[in-house]
């Protein structure tokens, strides 16, 4: 090893020049991030997203008219699932009919009823729309991240600029250059009228199958309100405010408020909507763009690659659109619920077997943990109603979740291999395990991730039984979605999605009651985890579905490769035996191909390459994602829009899912903490010669930012939030420091590098053989 040259320079000048510069930088590779079109969409799902976590606008045209569809996260039919609740409910009674091989029965009671009923259900708001036949084609439609600001031209000289405000439940519209009066039309759901489709959950059924009767329209000069009235006195209002600024402009405000019987009385729209119209349109633009400034700061990229890049921003974007603290956590479709007079795909309900977790998954790298305690709050929140249905349907006094909920968590039903797992609320479970590691916030420890993880702990343990080996298994284990909702779907033996699950939880258990030391209980967690066999394993070192069931035929949910990516079980940085596994299950898993993958299946599949520092697979999977499966406004579709040969499904039912898997990949191609150390660009293509990211996080509260110039990594800058130590895989022989507070850095290793820092300490080490 060559002589390390170690200087220690105290010089703030040149940290807060390094500050600026990477400030500077961040700010324009934001700027340049944009949505161009030159016409209108034509359809709901093409729209221009804007949002805001509670409501949330679609930007498009409907005939001669310029769209704009509203929704609020928080629009649900909450009617229980007819038929769900019998004395039939519950897991002991499932497990004795597969054994005894009478499944009709099951499917009748428990999976029909998702598809034949229309409720629950989240519903649609409404839509303002504006004739704009006699203004001539339109010039442009340009959607801004970094302001999250739709501007539409038309070639007359008229400008449309709008957005849903970052904080406030509204939405602003603003007209210039308009060459005379209109006024504004609310378009209400077609709750009346015929029922032409029925029993199809994916398309949508008809709004009509709801039974509502229609709301009222009431005008007031300048000022346009709906009330509708749902099922069991849930009410949601509509209104639109606006007002004339001079004779070719006009400003307007809508928003939409809900109410549920029984709840905190909350204002109505029409008040709301005329409140905020009398701060007017700037003044609110103001604080909407200082939110957004702020968001954007979090975290950048820069890579090489302009179609990864863009798709990367788009995703945080709509990631910011979509997740709030104080609103519901993202559903399938979050607040931009289907506009076509029909129920959204799958209800728009929240699917926990995949759905709402990848969600999530770019939130703790990104640096965006605060938009990521929407999650948790809300599974806080139902916490309570889990604990029935796990007393209810389990019957013992743990946690579990249902797979598929209702905005208050309560149960759907559906393939109730996935809908009533009993491992969701472990997958659940690690979320609340990474927001802890990304943060270190003690607090949160103490009062949310352990309790929540000892549940489910408890769940599992008094669930679980022994095999002929002395094992745990479950009396009846799933693998989503292997098989369907048949018979074949369940498994005597554990699959390796749920023993994966329950080892994370028994080790997660043991880890945490460690740290705030709690030893008996530890100590307990510690055994019961070593009572769990090992994972099935082929000849071949390949990860199975079950220990009698090999991966062999192409499917879109990688459950069996969970214990690598997510939970970060079988890792890389084990050893040869760990690498094996990993490089010859995914080339399984490519081999076998990608007949039957979504668009998720891409991006998540990028994740688990990131995790085998294959930077060009994981490239490659991104970019076959941003090409094929996600529309002109950067929605996910699942299936394969380019009729290419990367699916066999070739629909289109947008979920959002796929879109935040595609933002987490390429962050692991930037950067890996998992390991106990953190690791700059593991997984990134030979040809990526020039990459940078500011203030990505890693494990433990570290914020990091790297660059690479000319195919070397240049220089590091770490920022730990809460102190500590952290060892940082060495990407350079000869380096130097050059700036730190509080900090200190020692080479133990070839390899590694050994960092510690107070409290908000910092560090920049810089390649001494880049100039």
């Amino acid at each position: 090893m060559k002589a390390l040259h170690l200087v220690l320079i105290f010089a703030s000048i040149t940290s807060l020049s390094l500050n600026a510069q990477s400030f500077k930088d961040k700010e324009k590779v934001v700027s340049k991030q944009e949505l161009n079109f030159n016409s209108l969409a034509t359809s709901w799902d093409e729209g221009i997203p804007l949002g805001n976590g509670m409501v949330g606008a679609l930007v498009w045209q409907k005939g001669n008219n310029l769209h704009l569809s509203l929704d609020r996260a928080d629009l649900w039919d909450m009617r229980p699932m007819k038929g769900l609740h019998r004395k039939e409910f519950s897991y002991k009674w499932v497990e004795g009919q597969v054994e005894k091989k009478d499944y009709g029965i099951v499917q009748k009671y428990f999976d029909e009823p998702y598809d034949n009923e229309p409720a629950p259900s989240k519903i649609p708001g409404g839509a303002l729309e504006f004739d704009i036949q006699n203004w001539g084609p339109v010039s442009s439609v340009r959607l801004t991240l970094k302001d999250a600001l739709c501007e539409v031209k038309w070639e007359n000289g008229t400008i449309l600029k709008t957005f849903v405000h970052a904080v406030k439940p509204v939405g602003w519209f603003r007209f210039e250059n308009l060459k005379k009066d209109f006024i504004p039309h609310l378009i209400t759901p077609r709750y009346q009228g015929e029922v032409k489709v029925s029993g199809d959950p994916v398309g949508g059924d008809d709004l009509a199958r709801l039974g509502y009767k229609q709301g009222q329209i009431t005008q007031k000069g300048n000022t346009i309100s709906y009330e509708q009235e749902g099922w069991g006195g849930f009410k949601y209002n509509i209104s639109v405010s606006w007002k004339k600024i001079n004779d070719s402009t006009i400003e307007g405000v809508w928003s939409i408020t809900s109410q549920f019987p029984d709840k905190k009385v909350n204002p109505v729209a029409e008040s709301v909507a005329k409140k905020t119209l009398e701060s007017g349109y700037n003044t609110d633009l103001k604080s909407h763009i200082s939110w957004w400034t702020k968001f954007w700061d979090q975290s950048s990229i820069s890579v090489p690659d302009a179609l990864l890049e863009k798709q990367w921003y788009l995703e945080q974007y709509k990631f910011g659109s979509a997740a709030r603290r104080g609103a519901p956590p993202i559903s399938l479709q979050a607040v931009w619920t289907a506009d076509n007079g029909r129920l959204p795909p799958w209800k728009g309900d929240y699917h926990h077997d995949l759905n709402t977790q990848l969600s999530y998954w770019p939130s703790y790298s990104a640096n965006h943990l605060e938009e990521a305690m929407g999650y948790i709050d809300d599974l806080e929140k139902n916490k309570a109603n889990y604990k029935r249905y796990t007393k209810m349907y389990f019957g013992n006094d743990g946690l579990a979740v249902p797979g598929v909920t209702t905005l208050d968590g309560t149960e759907m039903g559906g393939w109730i291999q996935y809908s009533f797992s009993p491992t969701v609320s472990a997958w659940l479970g690690h979320h609340y395990y990474l927001q802890w590691r990304y943060s270190m916030d003690r607090k949160f420890l103490e009062q949310k991730a352990y309790p929540w993880i000892k549940d489910v702990a408890k769940h599992l343990e008094q669930i679980t039984v022994k095999d002929e080996k002395g094992f745990r298994k479950l009396p009846i284990s799933s693998s989503p979605e292997i098989n369907d909702n048949d018979i074949s779907a369940w498994f005597n033996q554990n699959t390796n999605y749920d023993l994966a699950l329950m080892t994370f939880t028994f080790k997660a258990a043991a880890e945490l009651a460690t740290e705030l030391g709690l030893k008996q209980e530890a100590s307990h967690w510690k055994k019961i985890l070593d009572e769990f066999p090992d994972y099935a394993l082929t000849a071949n070192n390949e990860l199975m579905i079950t220990p009698t069931m090999p991966y062999s035929q192409s499917h879109r949910h990688f459950s069996n490769l969970m214990a690598i990516h997510p939970l970060s079980l079988i890792e890389w940085e084990d050893g040869e035996k760990s690498q094996s596994v990993i490089k010859n299950t995914i080339k399984l898993v490519d081999k076998v191909g990608p007949d039957y993958w979504c668009g998720y299946s891409y991006s998540w599949m990028a994740n688990l390459k990131a995790r085998a520092k294959d930077g060009e697979g994981a490239a490659k999977d991104l970019e076959i994602f941003a090409k094929a499966f996600c529309l002109k406004n950067s929605f996910h579709v699942n299936g394969d829009q380019t009729k290419s040969g990367y699916s066999k499904f070739q629909y289109r039912p947008f979920t959002l899912e796929g879109n935040f898997a595609f933002a987490a990949g390429l962050q692991e191609m930037l950067l890996q903490s998992q390991a106990g150390f953190i690791e700059i660009m593991p997984a990134i293509p030979a040809n990526w010669k020039d990459v940078s990211f500011t203030t990505l996080r890693a494990q433990g509260a570290f914020l990091v930012s790297a660059s690479k110039k000319n195919g070397s990594i240049s220089e590091i800058k770490i920022v730990a939030e809460q102190g500590g130590k952290t060892k940082l895989k060495a990407p350079f022989k000869n380096w130097i420091i050059e700036g730190n507070q509080n900090a200190s850095a020692k080479q133990i290793s070839d390899e590694f590098i050994e960092l510690e820092f107070s409290k908000g300490g910092s560090i920049t080490l810089k390649n001494k053989d880049v100039r």
